[in-house]
């Protein structure tokens, strides 16, 4: 056995300073003060094998639990997407956007409670977030990734699941000339508008001058994806506590009984079933320019500037229909958990929708790090960024604007929803014509409406280290190091909506608007055809597609004001205004303290790291209010909130919450392969921040059934985990090592919603007031036993109570009962606990150029969501089981490799966007993809490679409660690339 453990090889010293090229400066200097002595020639091993070589050195030499991931070779990183990459790290899953890696859950915990920093400095979210999305930053420019999954006293704040640090190149770790430039072809199979073959460019450049003095290193790159997503999709289920007395042969009630017959439990039923398909054009842009400049040998200043900029166009065609229940209610099937898996529904509508909108990402980070080695004793670090992430969906440079337009009819017989068989809900309609299918003759103007809600998220932050080596004291303290730093983070955004704009509903119509010649007849052949009942097997195979543009200007040339006065059609988010803004400030105040020890107990090696770290943040929240007005009934199926006109005021809110949080890693060498580690730590994530704004919002479309508010709480204290890690580590053979870890969080000040039902003096509700009862009556009266809503909307505009444009719009009187709100508020609740198991083993065979590696990881807790219960829930999302599997071949210029991302069915969040107000769940399904990669070097230099990803064509699908309350259902086909790469160093 080793004597001590720390004392490196010469060789292990080498390879770490290549895993830290992009660390910070601080980080590289620790390194070389422990480590002095002669320089020596070092043989880098490249490719599969040195990135996974690499990956375990760090694992192996770190204090705590760390995980990672380096680049294979200058400009290639093991997966084209950072976030697919951090998948192949135990514990860590992906969400996926646009059919790629998106952002990251580790540990059961998802994208807001995780912290990721570029070169060690905290990040900003993504637009109005705590989530930074990584599909958005290259992977060419990235030197390595690091998953800190235990406490350090020296991180900043936020990664209560975990930490990524994000490493770029430093051209001073690594003198002379290195470039390189790869360039690729991307062909996506469910590409059906664009361009067939998109392009993807990377170069990177790095060198050293005067003597190694003066540093500068330059990446880009540049993507360009076509694609498209075919999609079915519910958005809401809805509780139903009372159904319509129907003749016995027209239900199926599968939910148990009582003693007295009556059945037990809710029934619940779709609000509406649509169908879509998204054209997609995106382009990502990254750039990173880092100047270095050492004066002297123990002297680093480091200016560096990093942009990325990704723009993602849409323009979607989608059809379904729109479902309100009561008497219109026919016929219906109910599964023994309530669930509708048919029902027969009257009323309302069916429409072909198309949506247009281009939404930009520009992120940019700029830094200073003066990095001083005053002694071998002493060292100072002084860095300073600036960051910001900024997200717009109003990137259509035509528009402005995210729009949608609503054309359709509302003369059917009825509607069926129908999820008895396949894989994906059937919506099929009986229209008046005598037919399933309405003709474009038919087509009328529903409405169209356009958003705005640009978001930013931003830091400036000051940070001072110091470390001080103990060459004095004979003890084991081997350094201590400290630090403080000012961090102010402001995050905010604002929604201007348009409302309905063309009025909503078809009466009066205006079917005349649109010539036949508009619309395009297509078949369902090849939609969604990965499941089943899609293509020619859906109940309705046929959909229409017509132009944006084209729908927009007519409806705008015709419904002027003079035809429709306040419904006036008009393509403009802004109409009425900002409807809602809120803003966050964070400033944060922090100091550390961390040292590191290394003695021998019983002749086991053995290290402990101790630190402890004081934070105190203020909290300014600012929240346009709207004053609210009423709530008009604008068609059958439309109730739209009005508020006062004139200027919206401001509130202002204050909160404050200051955290202590202690930290210790032990680790010891049983012997010379077998490591373990025992680390106890706190960590803490902030709430986020919709929940920190102040101020009191409702609905502006609250529908029967969605009378819904929220308030915020400024004060809530952050999420504050206690950490207990532990695990054993073999490393049996160069490259290859097996480990098994447990790991349990206990988190206090978890965040609950309380929901109370309320009302505001003013807000009357025209549902179940006295001319809604009489024109009920008056129907009952004239034969129809259980009237549909649409019909007794109809009644009133009979008994002449619609006003405005053609005498439309029914508005509520002093008479109506007012408003019964569900308001939804959070609060700081009870401690909840998360455990499970990570299992990893890496396998080089080796010099054969095989290899192989697998990892799983096993969480439970009690923070799921109980599906049973009504009761609004604060569970955590993300919760899930994972495992990965890779295996590869690399030798004689050859490397293949396959990968296998598993993920287990997970909870997405809380609440359905036309949801009941008890905020049911979304849950996705299981997940699994299958990639490949194959490289050929030509020569030393020239790389040409082939990817596949999602080999499998695998597919996403989401449900509610309970499998059987189907929310969607997305394909987006496999994706191939072929490039070249050439490489000089």
């Amino acid at each position: 056995m080793n004597n001590n453990i720390f004392a490196k090889s010469r060789l292990a010293v080498a390879i770490s300073l290549v895993i830290a090229t992009g660390s910070a400066p601080l980080q590289a200097q620790d390194v070389v003060n422990n480590n002095a002595g002669p320089e020596i020639e070092v043989i880098q091993v490249s490719g599969i094998r040195g990135s996974l070589i690499r990956s375990m050195d760090v694992k192996r030499g770190a204090s705590g639990v760390v995980d990672a991931i380096s680049a294979e070779e200058m400009g290639k990183f093991p997966d084209t997407n950072l976030a697919e990459s951090l998948q192949r790290i135990t514990g860590v899953t992906v969400s996926r956007a646009n059919g790629e890696g998106s952002q990251i859950t580790v540990r059961g915990f998802g994208p807001e409670f995780n912290l990721v920093t570029l070169n060690g400095r905290q990040m900003p979210g993504t637009g109005y977030t705590r989530s930074y999305s990584l599909e958005n930053l290259a992977s060419e420019g990235v030197s390595a990734l690091e998953v800190q999954k235990t406490a350090r006293a020296e991180n900043p704040s936020g990664g209560l699941g975990a930490t990524v640090n994000i490493l770029t190149a430093k051209p001073l770790s690594s003198p002379g000339q290195r470039y390189s430039f790869s360039a690729k072809g991307i062909y996506d199979s469910s590409n059906e508008k664009g361009d067939d073959i998109t392009p993807e460019l990377a170069a990177l450049y790095s060198n050293t001058f005067a003597d190694e003095k003066f540093g500068v290193a330059i990446s880009v790159s540049h993507q360009q994806r076509d694609f498209q997503r075919q999609y079915a999709n519910i958005q809401g289920w809805q509780v139903q506590n009372t159904l319509p007395t129907l003749d016995a042969a027209n239900v199926v009630d599968a939910r148990p009984q009582d003693s007295d017959g009556n059945r037990i439990g809710p029934a619940f039923f779709p609000k509406d079933m649509n169908y879509g398909i998204d054209d997609v054009q995106r382009e990502r842009s990254n750039g990173q320019i880092t100047l270095q400049f050492a004066p002297v040998n123990n002297f680093v200043a480091t200016l560096d500037y990093t942009a990325s900029q990704a723009i993602t166009g849409v323009e979607t065609i989608g059809w379904g229909i729109w479902n309100e229940f009561g008497g219109n209610i026919r016929a219906y099937e109910l599964d023994k958990n309530g669930t509708a898996v048919y029902a027969d529904i009257s009323g309302n509508d069916g429409s072909f929708t198309a949506s247009k909108g281009s939404t930009e990402v520009l992120a940019r980070s700029v830094g200073l790090n003066l990095d001083w080695t005053i002694s071998e004793d002493f060292h100072l670090s002084l860095d300073y960024h600036d960051s910001d992430n900024k997200t717009d969906n109003g990137a259509d440079k035509g528009s402005g604007n995210s729009g949608q337009v609503i054309i359709g009819s509302d003369q059917l017989t009825t509607k069926v929803y129908d999820y008895r068989t396949g894989d994906i809900p059937q919506a099929s309609i009986l229209w008046r014509n005598g037919t399933n299918e309405l003709t474009p003759a038919e087509m009328d103007s529903n409405f169209s409406q356009f958003t705005h809600s640009p978001g930013e998220s931003a830091i400036k932050q000051l940070r001072l280290d110091g470390t001080w080596y103990n060459s004095v004291f004979k003890i084991p303290l081997v350094s201590i190091k400290t630090g403080a730093a000012y961090t102010k983070q402001t995050m905010g955004g604002y929604t201007a909506w348009s409302g309905l704009r063309g009025g909503a509903g078809f009466n009066p119509s205006f079917t005349a608007i649109f010539p036949d010649s508009m619309f395009v007849r297509n078949s369902t052949a090849g939609f969604l055809d990965q499941f089943s009942g899609g293509g020619l097997n859906m109940a309705s195979p046929y959909y229409y597609t017509y132009s944006f543009d084209e729908a927009v200007a007519r409806q705008r040339a015709f419904l002027t004001e003079a035809v429709m006065g306040d419904d006036v059609y008009v393509p403009d988010a802004y109409f009425d205004g900002i409807d809602s803004e809120s803003y966050v400030e964070e400033k944060t105040t922090s100091l550390y303290l961390q040292s590191d020890w290394q003695f021998d107990v019983a002749s086991f090696p053995v290290q402990l790291n101790i630190g402890v770290r004081y934070e105190e943040t203020d909290v300014l929240s600012t929240v346009r209010q709207p004053v609210p007005l009423q709530v008009v009934w604008s068609s059958a199926s439309e109730w739209i909130m009005q508020n006062e006109a004139g200027e919206d005021t401001f509130l202002d809110q204050t909160g404050k919450h200051d955290v202590l949080l202690p930290m210790f890693d032990f680790r010891v060498d049983l012997t010379d392969d077998v490591v373990a580690r025992f680390s106890w730590g706190k960590t803490i994530a902030r709430a986020p921040l919709g929940l920190l704004a102040g101020g009191r919002s409702l609905s502006g479309s609250p529908k029967i059934g969605s009378r819904t508010g929220g308030e915020g709480n400024t004060n809530l204290q952050p999420f504050e985990s206690t950490n207990l890690d532990l695990s054993v580590e073999y490393y049996y053979a160069e490259g290859s090592y097996a480990a098994i870890g447990y790991f349990k969080k206990d988190v206090k000040n978890f965040i609950a919603n309380d929901s109370v039902d309320m009302q505001f003096e003013g807000l009357h509700d025209i549902y179940l007031g006295p001319r809604y009862l009489t024109a009920q009556q008056q129907l009952i009266a004239g034969g129809d036993a259980n009237p549909d809503i649409g019909d007794i909307y109809q009644q009133m505009l009979v008994n002449g109570h619609g006003t405005g444009a053609n005498n439309a719009t029914i508005v509520p009187t002093a008479d109506d009962p007012l408003i019964t709100w569900r308001i939804t508020r959070p609060f700081n609740s009870e401690k909840k606990s998360v455990d499970g198991f990570e299992l990893a083993v890496q396998h080089l065979f080796g010099s054969s150029g095989f290899g192989v590696g697998a990892n799983a990881t096993f969480v439970d807790g009690d923070v799921k969501f109980d599906v049973t219960s009504l009761e609004v829930q604060a569970p955590l999302n993300g919760l899930s089981d994972s495992a990965n599997f890779q295996a590869f071949y690399e030798n004689h210029g050859l490397s293949v490799k396959v990968t296998y991302a598993w993920r287990d069915s997970y909870l997405i969040g809380v609440g359905q966007s036309q949801g009941s107000s008890d905020a049911p769940p979304q849950f996705a399904k299981t997940f699994g993809q299958w990639d490949l990669s194959v490289n050929y070097d030509i020569n030393d230099n020239l790389t040409v490679f082939f990817e596949g990803i999602n080999l499998n064509n695998e597919t996403e699908q989401g449900y509610g409660r309970y499998e059987e309350q189907f929310l969607f259902a997305r394909q987006y086909g496999p994706r191939y690339a072929v490039g070249v790469r050439y490489t000089f160093k």
